[in-house]
């Protein structure tokens, strides 16, 4: 069986140093000469291995500083429904959250498609942006049922998610999600730190409770920090 290409070869050494964590997120990688001279190849092709690394977000070139590990994306499941404060809190980092919005609005005719409710008929409306490490990985928007969580509009969600909040009082009978790549508003981007022109992983989803609709519920995401993974099983019991 004939060897892999050189520039291959270069690359899976390169993933090889950081899966092991020998290379840390945010280290200095060698240079593109030292690397010549390591695997005796051309510097066209170590420069070939790092530009496709970086364009797959492993990582980072900084003009006139080197190329350094790629911060790691962070992971959520699209099965199971998680308290994204305990997410982060697993990873052994700290969550914090700002709220943007909280109010009572009246269900136009798309919301009120949804919720099977009359036009006019009233929602809770929440939007907020969760931090890792005081870095923005989330924007929420959220639109509630209030028949089945009356009290939303009076948690202080600076110390409990929206989520865990509804995990308590909308036990989940079944859910329906729609996953995107798009491009976010300004707003959007503001609120996550990004350039406008920066792609976004947007979830969609929509809870049923007590046979009611219950949240739906759309998540911005940053696409260099965030990837979504499959699950085998559904754990929490949450909307």
């Amino acid at each position: 069986m004939s060897q892999a290409p050189i520039f291959q070869r270069i690359k899976d050494y390169i993933i090889a140093q950081i899966e092991s964590g020998a290379w840390a997120e945010g280290t200095l990688i060698p240079t593109e000469m030292a690397l010549t001279k390591t695997f005796s190849t051309s510097r066209m092709t170590v420069n070939r291995a790092l530009r496709e690394l970086t364009a797959e977000l492993v990582l980072v070139r900084r003009q006139g500083a080197g190329t350094y590990v790629a911060p790691q994306k962070v992971q959520s499941t699209l099965v199971e429904i998680k308290n994204i404060a305990d997410e982060i809190a697993a990873r052994g980092h700290r969550h914090h959250a700002q709220l943007h919005a909280l109010e009572r609005i009246p269900a136009c005719e798309m919301l009120a498609q949804q919720f099977k409710l009359k036009v006019g008929q009233h929602l809770f409306h929440s939007i907020m942006v969760h931090f890792e490490n005081a870095v923005p990985i989330q924007v929420e928007e959220r639109w509630v049922n209030p028949s089945i969580a009356p009290d939303y509009m009076t948690q202080d969600f600076n110390h409990v998610t929206p989520n865990e909040y509804l995990m308590n009082v909308a036990p989940l009978q079944g859910m329906d999600y729609r996953l995107e790549a798009v491009l976010p508003t300004q707003n959007i981007a503001s609120m996550l730190h990004i350039e406008p022109s920066q792609p976004c992983l947007v979830l969609h989803r929509t809870t049923r409770s007590a046979n009611q609709i219950a949240t739906c519920v759309t998540m911005w995401h940053a696409g260099n920090r965030y990837q979504f993974v499959g699950g085998k099983e559904q754990s929490a019991q949450s909307s």
